[in-house]
């Protein structure tokens, strides 16, 4: 495996790719920002990842992960979610408190042990958050999704994931019945607010999100025309 610092800069530039879209390199000052880095301190890094085949790095066009980089990220992405539905199934933690956890975790967990865990779990396809969890060979499922504030009002969907790894927030929503697998409505759309208000299905009480917050809720787009 990669030193945890390499490893840190390939999820990270990973993260940064997925965002940006396939089209646009990954700028040095976006990565440095994200990892809280310097521009200096984030130059060298990038071009001993060049060097070792991990990163294709143009100084004046970005940065983006060569396939070797691609797999070495996904393979520290697999890592964190198998610990991070580990820690949540077997040891029962708190889904708000596993992501700094899986931070540490990822690191130190051989291939032979992360095997002996997923098959413990049952191989499980994704991570107590929702994000999809690679497969050994870097493949990752995925299906349609569209941010919960995007449904009409009245209408209600499946969560599949929840983007925002704050224990905050992730405890706020864990409140209101708010999780991966449960179907919520968007009962009211608070223009003034800029905001919108769910309901968990059986849930007691409706949540008010602003739409930034609520963007991080995605929910089965498939399920989006259907009434609670």
């Amino acid at each position: 495996m990669a030193s945890p610092t390499v490893e840190n800069y390939l999820k990270a530039q990973w993260s940064l790719e997925q965002e940006n879209g396939p089209e646009a390199d990954v700028t040095p000052g976006q990565l440095a920002r994200r990892l809280g880095v310097t521009g200096g301190t984030l130059t060298t890094m990038a071009k001993n990842l060049a060097a070792d085949g991990y990163l294709d790095y143009q100084p004046r066009r970005g940065l983006k992960l060569t396939e070797r980089g691609r797999l070495a990220a996904l393979d520290v992405l697999r890592r964190h979610r198998v610990v991070e539905r580990f820690l949540v199934d077997v040891l029962k933690m708190d889904w708000a408190e596993v992501h700094a956890e899986a931070e540490q975790l990822e690191h130190s967990v051989s291939t032979k042990v992360l095997e002996r865990m997923e098959a413990l779990l049952g191989h499980p396809t994704r991570d107590p958050h929702g994000d999809p969890i690679p497969a050994a060979d870097g493949s990752m499922a995925g299906e349609p999704v569209m941010p919960v504030h995007e449904l009409p009002v009245g209408a209600s969907a499946v969560v599949v994931r929840v983007t925002d790894q704050e224990p905050d927030f992730l405890q706020l929503l864990a409140r209101h019945g708010i999780r991966p697998g449960c179907r919520v409505a968007l009962r009211e759309r608070l223009q003034a607010a800029g905001a919108v208000e769910l309901l968990a299905e059986g849930g007691e009480g409706g949540l008010a999100l602003g739409l930034a917050a609520a963007g991080r809720i995605l929910v089965a787009s498939a399920a989006g025309g259907e009434n609670s």
